[in-house]
């Protein structure tokens, strides 16, 4: 079902430019079976971002048995945000783009906060752990350059914002070693 869901992902047009019928026709599925699974699009919606959620949860954890050496973790949370500015999310972060078009307190935004405060969160512990300065400024620093290169990997070109993004992220990083 959530293969249906490829037009509203961070490559396609929207979430409310794309009606349900369309979403059904793309997954494969009737207007029953649809409903059955999820409340409407909002609640498709909302799958669709949970399994971002737990995907990304999932990177770090994977990366957390490659090493437990703080200072390489941040470095390899630099490459994979600058992986994903060129090779997955080329429209933006879907967080973003969902909160964009759901402005109102709901459980999209809640969701969407809930993402985004734990990704903060876990930078904030990486920072912390790899003994940098005001780990907490690190981190938001990290998720504002997250947000920018996402957006301008789209509207500038994910060659030209990729390495921008990795040079100025570890520029961050440096800046705030003991």
């Amino acid at each position: 079902m959530l293969s249906g869901l490829a037009p509203l992902t961070p490559n396609g047009e929207g979430i409310h430019a794309v009606g349900v019928d369309r979403i059904i026709d793309a997954a494969g599925v009737t207007r029953a079976t649809m409903y059955k699974q999820f409340a409407g699009k909002e609640g498709l919606v909302l799958a669709y971002l949970e399994g971002e959620d737990v995907q990304l949860r999932q990177l770090f954890a994977a990366a957390s048995t490659a090493s437990d050496d703080p200072d390489v973790l941040l470095d390899l949370v630099v490459e994979g945000i600058s992986a994903d500015i060129r090779d997955r999310h080329t429209r933006g972060c879907p967080f973003i783009n969902a909160a964009a078009e759901y402005p109102d307190a709901g459980p999209v935004r809640q969701l969407t906060d809930d993402h985004r405060e734990w990704f903060r969160g876990t930078l904030e512990a990486l920072a912390a752990a790899a003994e940098l300065d005001a780990p907490a400024e690190v981190a938001a620093s990290l998720v504002l350059l997250r947000d920018a290169a996402l957006v301008g990997g789209y509207l500038d070109g994910k060659d030209r914002v990729a390495p921008a993004f990795a040079r100025t992220a570890r520029g961050v990083i440096a800046a705030h070693r003991r």
